[in-house]
Parts: C-alpha cells; structure tokens; sequence
C-alpha cells in the first residue's frame, strides 16, 4: 500500500509547481476533440468520469503531455482489452480512497469495529500511449456539436438549481446574508463560455450556504485564509460543472491575486488540494442533484 503521506505531497508538489509557472491544473486548455467528447472530465476505461481530485491530476498530465484523448486506464486493462501500452511509456498516478474494517477487543472483552481510511496511488496510461485498443478510443468526432448548441442545455442547469439570481452592475458575488448570486448582464461578457464558467463559479459557492452543504472554512475577512480555501474550492467546482456541460472554462482575472493565497495553503497543508476538490466534488454533485430533483417533479 502506498503511504498515505507520499500520496498527499506528490500531488501537491504537482499542483504547486503548476501554480508557481502561473497554470491552473484545472484549466485544461480545450484544443483537441474526441468522440468522448471535446470538453469532458477525465474517463476511465469503460466510460465512467473520475471524481476529486483525480479529475486535476489527469488534467495536469494531459496539459503536461498534450495528450487528446480523455480516456485512461491501467496497464492490465489494455491487456485485457487486448492491446499493450507502447514500451517506454510512463504513468499517471492517480489515488484511491476507501475504509477498512477492523474487529479489535476493547477492555471488557467485547468485539469493536473500527473504520480506519486508507489511500493508495496507482498508475494509469492515456489511450494515446496505448496501442491495439478497439477504434472508438481513438475515435475523433465527424460532426462536433457546435458549443452555441449547447447553452440551451447550461440555462435549464442553471434555472433547475433554484438559485435566485439577480442580473446588473459589474460584480460577479454570492452574497450569502441574502443568499442571492449576484451576475452582471451577459451582454457585459467578452464571451458566452466567461459568463457560464462564472455563473457556475457563483454557484458552486451557493452551495455553502447552512440549508445546503453547510460549508465554511472560518473565513473572516477579503484574502485570508478561508477565503482563498472557498475561492479555490469554487474555482475547481465551476470547472468540474463546465466539463460536464461542454463548457470551455475561463480564467477569471480577479482571481488572479488567489494565486499566492492558494501556494500558502498548499505548501502549509498537503492535504489542501486533496480537501478543496472533494468540497468541489460534493458541491458539483449537488448542484447536478437538483438536475434530477427537478426533472422527477416534472415526470410526476
């Protein structure tokens, strides 16, 4: 089994290398396309996105290696769909998160279960350094679907959340006093892709309020701390929200000074990264939750 430790540093040491050349991990630049889609998440070998922060480090290795294809598996996967991975390949690590049980006897005698946690790295390839695999996981698509296609599909996303949304003056927030987002008109916006990226930032904070995930990282003031844990927390939300959409992320100018708050963090916690994406994810999955919610009130 890997140590836990090592599992948390290697990661981190990624990501804050990626951060101190100015590269959000989370911020893959779309430039390629594939019949999995031109925007997604990360995919294992049978279809399945991964989650957390897997979704960062396979992005950060596809930046780092120009990798297309978003579709990775292990090495004794290819074999078994009867290809090979090309000799001199090196893997990504990617980590898996789980609990064991333990039956311990406690000081009566009596039998106590313990759940202790425990992670491991392992290593998986890109189908693109994988060779004899069946066509379709090299496959380019014929026809891409235009994004402008697709905003329609991001509207009903956003409407279906509930989120009480107020348009008009320069500012992008959520306030949380009147639990409100807060967006400047979209014809303020350079592109449709700056305004969805930022709705979706906006309301992956929404989720932080006490009647929804209830988060809170003792944020105290502008730049502190907390702040920046939240901030970055909802940057990897409104990332992982728009891979699901097919919604070409942005890089929000003021956030740039987010940068030095987020090295801090990183380099003080090892865990950080690790915490932040698993907040993002269960943000994400809130939000994609209420997707459901809605489309079951209308079936009924």
């Amino acid at each position: 089994m890997t140590d836990r430790k090592d599992v948390y540093s290697r990661v981190t040491d990624r990501i804050i290398a990626d951060l101190e050349k100015g590269v959000r991990s989370w911020m893959k630049p779309w430039n390629a396309g594939h019949t999995a889609g031109k925007i997604t998440r990360p995919l294992r070998h049978n279809g399945t996105p991964y989650q957390g922060i897997n979704i960062l480090m396979l992005w950060g290795e596809a930046m780092d290696k120009g990798y297309s294809a978003p579709i990775w598996m292990t090495y004794n996967q290819a074999q078994e769909l009867g290809a090979h991975v090309r000799k001199g390949q090196q893997g990504s690590l990617v980590v898996y998160a789980n609990k064991i049980t333990r039956t311990e006897t406690g000081e009566g005698g009596e039998e106590i279960e313990r759940q202790i946690p425990f992670m491991k790295g392992y290593s998986v390839f890109n189908v693109e350094q994988i060779e004899g695999l069946p066509a379709h996981y090299y496959g380019k698509p014929e026809n891409p679907l235009p994004l402008a296609e697709r905003l329609d599909h991001a509207e009903r996303f956003i409407a279906s959340t509930g989120a009480i949304i107020g348009h008009g003056g320069d500012k992008a927030y959520y306030a949380p006093a009147r639990d409100i987002v807060q967006m400047p008109p979209f014809e303020a916006f350079k592109d449709r892709e700056s305004y969805y990226a930022t709705i979706l930032h906006e309301l992956t904070h929404w989720t932080s309020h006490k009647s929804r995930l209830d988060r809170s990282f003792n944020a105290k003031r502008f730049g502190d701390n907390g702040y920046a844990r939240e901030e970055l927390v909802a940057e990897l939300g409104a990332a992982f929200l728009s891979a699901d959409l097919g919604i070409t992320p942005e890089v929000r100018e003021d956030h740039a000074a987010y940068l030095a708050h987020w090295l801090k963090a990183l380099k003080e916690d090892s865990r950080a990264i690790f915490s932040a994406a698993a907040h993002a994810q269960r943000a994400a999955d809130f939000l994609q939750g209420l997707q459901r919610k809605e489309e079951t009130a209308e079936a009924a």
